[in-house]
């Protein structure tokens, strides 16, 4: 006799009487079973969360980004750029002070 696998896991959850009836009424009205109800509702829930951690994450760059002025970007940026200039005099020169 072959055996079949299931594609789906059953979960048992518990509501008070008057969020039972909630769920009942909506998946009725909307003409759905609980279940399509309920892996809806996960579906947005994890989006949601998945936003909150995205949004969370913006803002920690930003203001991360915030952290260094327009002034202290461009010192960087020039400080960057003397010490690749000497690197590669030194290089062609074979001279490594400045």
């Amino acid at each position: 006799m072959a055996t079949t696998t299931r594609l789906s896991r059953t979960f048992t959850v518990s509501f008070p009487p008057d969020l039972a009836e909630q769920v009942e009424r909506l998946a009725a009205r909307e003409s759905r079973t609980t279940s399509e109800l309920f892996r809806e509702a996960f579906r947005a829930y994890r989006a949601a969360r998945i936003r909150a951690m995205l949004d969370n994450l913006h803002a920690q760059t930003k203001a991360e980004s915030d952290a260094y002025s327009d002034d202290d970007i461009e010192r960087f940026v020039d400080e960057d750029r003397t010490e690749r200039w000497y690197s590669r005099k030194a290089a062609t020169t074979g001279n490594i002070g400045r």
